[in-house]
């Protein structure tokens, strides 16, 4: 069986259920441990009784540590510091033989079980950005992407992960100071200061908005296939990293940030099964709770009412740049 940890809050509520609902599709034998960061996040997940979930609240896991560096960093920051202490906790609390720290804006699209064969001896998985050359920040934001990591209760796996938390305590931070960058920088040595930790090879995994403009998908047999488009080498997609949605007024959706470009096959094929997987999610939300609003409301939607030509074309099209309204999802007259 796998074993996944996460963490939200009630404004990821319907990322985070459509993530789990991804693996309940993919993945035969798992199991998901949600943090939820808020009282409300904790009620509803635990009235839903997910089959394949254990709800912990912050009284469970909070520990002297992180209570004691909480008042000093933002909420950001907190959920950032907090990543390798959720897989430390999964591991000693309930005796898990090794647990993957999942984002909650991932979806699968098939099983993640060959990471976990890829990894074979290793103790440690972690996963490289693979930028776009014009979108590398591996200087200030890293190499490697706190999205997806596994870590085993080895004596060598314990190693790294108790390195990564007493660091994350030390400081973690939405800035970059000392070749440091929240908790992610310190992944960089990694491969040099510890012997047991393995580089994901597999190109599946970890496709996000800085890389993927290296890849175009299609779908062959109910399951995504991607491409690189450099040789035509073809693999399953594993699972893609929604890294900048966001939800805007009048039923829009910000893909991703302005910068990265998305083609029309990668916004068929990419993004309108995440903007169905939310929609399932937020459905079932509701039946939960009819008044809660499982996500943030961004303004977005101010760049477009400024100017006109911006506004008609969106008005016109049902999207401007990455801003796409639900509509043009579900009558697919963009593509």
């Amino acid at each position: 069986m796998l074993k996944f940890c996460t963490l939200f809050n009630t404004t990821y509520l319907s990322r985070g259920l459509a993530m789990y609902h991804s693996l309940e599709q993919n993945c035969p034998d798992f199991h998901l441990y949600i943090f939820a960061f808020d009282a409300h996040c904790y009620e509803v997940l635990s009235n839903m009784t997910l089959p394949k979930v254990s709800v912990i609240s912050l009284e469970e896991f909070e520990n002297e540590a992180l209570l004691a560096i909480k008042p000093g960093r933002t909420a950001q920051e907190y959920c950032w510091t907090s990543a390798s202490s959720t897989i430390k906790h999964c591991i000693e609390s309930f005796d898990l033989d090794h647990c993957t720290y999942v984002d909650a804006d991932l979806l699968f699209f098939s099983n993640p079980q060959v990471l976990m064969d890829e990894m074979g001896g290793k103790s440690v998985l972690i996963t490289e950005h693979r930028y776009t050359p014009c979108y590398d920040q591996s200087v200030n934001s890293g190499i490697y992407c706190v999205q997806y990591m596994t870590f085993k209760n080895t004596i060598e796996g314990m190693e790294v992960l108790n390195y990564w938390v007493d660091s994350c305590l030390e400081w973690c931070f939405n800035r970059v100071e000392d070749g440091k960058f929240g908790d992610q920088k310190y992944l960089d040595n990694w491969t040099e200061k510890f012997s047991c930790v393995q580089v994901c090879q597999h190109l599946g995994a970890g496709i996000a908005p800085w890389n993927i403009q290296q890849f175009a998908f299609k779908s062959k047999s109910g399951k995504q296939r991607g491409v690189v488009l450099a040789n035509g080498q073809e693999f399953d997609l594993v699972f893609y990293h929604y890294h900048g949605f966001s939800y805007s007024v009048k039923n829009s959706y910000m893909l991703t940030h302005a910068i990265y470009q998305l083609s029309r096959n990668q916004i068929k094929q990419i993004y309108r099964p995440y903007v169905t997987a939310l929609s399932i999610a937020e459905r079932r939300i509701n039946t939960a709770d009819r008044n809660l609003i499982p996500h943030e409301i961004n303004n977005e939607m101010e760049l477009i009412n400024r100017v006109l030509g911006r506004f008609l074309m969106f008005s016109l099209l049902g999207y401007y740049k990455n801003l796409y309204t639900k509509r043009s999802f579900q009558y697919s007259f963009i593509y």
